[in-house]
């Protein structure tokens, strides 16, 4: 199984509790934490007292440790990274899916410097916009930030703040005439015209076919509101799977 090369220990790193409380806390799976130390067979006092020595993370206990595991609290970046170090993981794998820019980066184990370089941004201007999930960039960068990220079509939609916009786009496309929208959502989104037509069409079909069913089984106009809320909450994720079934 590859593994990634643990990072250098950090014995003098002194402990800076504001960065430690004010740095948002990715999303954690504790129980791939806990199946990684159990693997290793380690007891969570040793997990402590990797990063405690070799991270320069003194305030990190046992206990905090099984907090963690037990979902009572969550590790920051900095702990997560280190934690990451001692269980000889990459820090994806101890995360659930990311949805922000953020989020990505931690996952893939990287520095905000690193993310810059590559897309071609000042370290600070791409800092703000990873703190205000506002990503501003062009094509080039953007086509960069995806590949040092390794972001599906989906993510990058999602990381770049699109996702309202393409929802938006998709619920207009299933009330009125969905021919109207395949231009405007490959503007967007960068797929094959023909996929776009037939996953729009069929995207249109379900949603229409559900209200008249609805309507059919002599639900009342509640029910049909219901029924079309629900489908309308969910059209964004209804649409990419559309994409995939229709992918040859």
């Amino acid at each position: 199984m590859w593994r990634v090369r643990r990072p250098p220990a950090q014995p003098n790193q002194p402990y800076n509790r504001s960065s430690h409380r004010n740095p948002p806390t990715p999303p954690f799976n504790a129980p791939a934490a806990r199946r990684l130390r159990a693997a290793l067979s380690m007891g969570p006092g040793h997990v402590a007292y990797g990063m405690r020595v070799s991270y320069g993370l003194p305030y990190v206990t046992e206990d905090l440790v099984i907090a963690w595991e037990r979902e009572l609290a969550a590790p920051t970046s900095n702990e997560l990274t280190a934690l990451a170090g001692v269980l000889w993981c990459s820090p994806g794998e101890l995360l659930g899916k990311p949805r922000t820019l953020r989020e990505h980066r931690i996952a893939r184990g990287l520095a905000p410097e690193d993310v810059a370089r590559a897309v071609g941004h000042e370290v600070q201007a791409y800092l703000r916009m990873e703190e205000n999930d506002d990503w501003r960039g062009t094509d080039r960068q953007s086509a960069a930030l995806a590949e040092i990220l390794g972001l599906t079509i989906p993510d990058f939609i999602t990381v770049t703040g699109r996702e309202a916009r393409l929802a938006d786009l998709l619920r207009s496309a299933v009330t009125t005439r969905w021919q109207a929208y395949v231009r405007p959502v490959g503007k967007m989104v960068p797929l094959d015209r023909r996929l776009l037509e037939i996953t729009l069409q069929e995207l249109h079909q379900h949603y229409q076919g559900q209200m008249t069913a609805t309507l059919s089984w002599g639900g009342s106009s509640g029910d049909s509101s219901a029924a079309g809320r629900e489908f309308m909450d969910g059209i964004v994720e209804r649409f990419w799977t559309m994409v995939q079934e229709n992918s040859p």
